[in-house]
């Protein structure tokens, strides 16, 4: 059986935007951002970042511009559970091959920024749901991607995390000048973004602007 999880698909998104991608489950939401991401490939079109169009790369090529461009926040956090919240906000400068004072550093620079300073020794087991959320959004803003993906960051925290996450998150991309790409089906996470996509059947049914609109139009 054929199944078009997309089509018709035509998207601007501008530097520096915080773009929620909404819709209900099935919609097309997350085959969207992975897309966008580079996590799929697109049967038909294209995905360009930075100039590049990725959807063109091989894995290597897509493994070394994510290293560079793009940062990630996954509900279920994928922390590895062999680390502590240092070494695993650490990690993406490993592979950049940074060394290990410089990013140990950085990572515990990243740590007080989400205020967790005092958790730096713990494994994600010994953290609650949002404090190992807290380490995800260090680790994925670590090395200052121009590019956020966030899939459903709070999915599984309770109103009161959910609220903290979403304010540390915007925090970030306005004082780092990021841009980031979020999906949702909660309209209180929706109200964060500047622009909210609303996705159906594959499809884009509607854009939303908020005061932003202008500025990026004329960007």
């Amino acid at each position: 059986e054929k199944v078009t999880a997309l089509k018709n698909i035509n998207l601007d998104i501008f530097a520096g935007e915080i773009c929620c991608i909404f819709g209900p489950s099935g919609s097309g939401k997350s085959t969207l951002l992975n897309q966008l991401a580079g996590l799929e490939k697109p049967t038909r079109g294209g995905v360009k970042i930075c100039g590049q169009i990725i959807s063109r790369m091989n894995e290597n090529e897509l493994a070394a511009f994510r290293q560079h461009h793009s940062g990630f926040i996954f509900q279920s956090y994928n922390l590895l559970n062999h680390l502590n919240a240092l070494e695993n906000v650490a990690l993406p400068l490993e592979f950049a091959g940074i060394e290990k004072t410089e990013r140990e550093k950085a990572a515990r620079h990243m740590l007080g920024e989400v205020g967790l300073a005092g958790r730096m020794k713990h494994y994600p087991n010994q953290m609650s749901g949002g404090q190992q959320q807290r380490v995800g959004i260090a680790r994925a803003f670590i090395n200052r991607p121009q590019v956020i993906f966030a899939d459903e960051p709070t999915g599984n925290l309770d109103s009161k995390s959910t609220k903290e996450v979403m304010e540390m998150m915007t925090r970030f991309v306005r004082e780092y000048r990021q841009t980031l790409i979020l999906v949702t089906h909660d309209q209180e996470m929706a109200a964060y973004a500047d622009r909210i996509i609303t996705l159906k059947d594959g499809e884009i049914v509607r854009q939303e602007w908020k005061e932003k609109e202008k500025e990026y139009e004329n960007e």
